[in-house]
């Protein structure tokens, strides 16, 4: 490749660079060479490439380091030991390559931060290359170990809710409740705020939802752009984070109002994502409450009807897409609930 010649440009150079620092190594072998170490066939390799989440690369092109190739005998030797079949590690290397992928971005911005605050930038506006990979060298392990402990923490936790709530032995749904927070008016909010505002915005909505999530028992599920998805095993601890993410949103300046749908029932997890007709009332009481507002669903109303920390008021029904009727009720605190 005429990056990796030893004449490239500096601005080339500097990438692969710093990519042989992340991974450990420089690209020594061919998608053909690859498949071969790994006892895969290229048609494997291909798609488990692409079920990574990167672009298509040509079979003599040399792009794969020896973790590649690592990783490849890993994954093979999955397969060779009847652990997984070829559909069952595409389906693990897609949900890990997603979740890998918001967390590099980020790790990207952190990064970049990191750089033009420990060195005086170039004319270019940019860090010194040495600098840049010194940096580089140290401050990864430190990530990577961080990592690598958050998830062994929840690996731990899922296990553990595992055991206290098995999966359903006929068809591996769970019941549980779930939820959708919604900030109004996002949109139109975007366009009133700086690059900088709306940065702040958004993290300290994500602050706020991880917070009253965790503190409820809950698990955050996904973030997508405006609107966050929790599940939590308890209806009633679901009604309170509901509530709490409003009363918190509602409280901070800089947030929009949020319009929160909750619904419970059998849900099917998947990969890190959850399924179902119970995830698809959620959404839809999201998109049909007023700002402000806590909907639940009928399951939900009936199970906290008699609790005093809660009160339910009925609406009429709604017709939404994919449901000819819904019948809503509408959340709020109890007479228990300090004032």
């Amino acid at each position: 490749m005429a990056d990796d010649r030893p004449d490239a440009k500096p601005d080339h150079r500097l990438p692969l660079a710093i990519e042989e620092v992340i991974l450990d190594g420089p690209r020594r072998w061919t998608r053909t060479q690859l498949a071969d170490a790994a006892g895969l066939s290229p048609d494997e390799t291909r798609r488990l490439w692409r079920a990574l989440g990167f672009p298509e690369v040509g079979d003599d092109d040399v792009r794969f380091t020896d973790h590649d190739i690592a990783a490849a005998q890993a994954f093979a030797g999955l397969m060779t030991a009847g652990l997984v079949g070829p559909d069952v590690s595409e389906a693990v290397a897609r949900a890990t390559a997603q979740s890998a992928s918001q967390l590099a971005e980020w790790q990207v911005g952190l990064l970049r931060r990191l750089f033009e605050a420990s060195t005086d930038l170039t004319d270019a506006g940019r860090p010194p290359p040495d600098a840049s990979l010194e940096l580089a060298r140290k401050v990864l392990p430190v990530l990577e170990n961080l990592q690598a402990y958050v998830w062994r923490r929840h690996l731990a936790a899922a296990i553990a809710r595992m055991v206290v709530h098995p999966p359903s032995a006929a068809d591996a749904t769970e019941v549980l409740t779930v939820g959708f927070a919604d900030m109004v008016g996002f949109t139109r909010t975007t366009r009133r705020r700086s690059v900088a505002e709306l940065s702040e915005m958004i993290e300290r909505f994500s602050a706020v939802t991880t917070d009253v999530i965790a503190d409820g028992g809950g698990r955050l599920v996904k973030t997508v752009g405006d609107e966050v998805l929790f599940v939590v095993d308890e209806i009633a601890a679901g009604a309170a984070i509901a509530l709490g993410l409003r009363d918190q949103v509602r409280a901070e300046a800089a947030l929009p109002q949020l319009r929160i749908g909750l619904a419970t029932g059998p849900v099917l997890p998947h990969y890190g994502d959850v399924y179902g007709e119970v995830v698809n009332i959620a959404a839809r009481l999201t998109s049909t409450a007023h700002p402000d507002t806590v909907l639940v669903d009928r399951g939900m109303a009936e199970a906290l009807d008699g609790d005093p920390r809660f009160t339910l008021r009925r609406i009429k029904p709604v017709a939404v897409r994919g449901y000819r009727r819904l019948d809503p009720w509408v959340l709020d605190h109890g007479e228990t609930h300090p004032a």
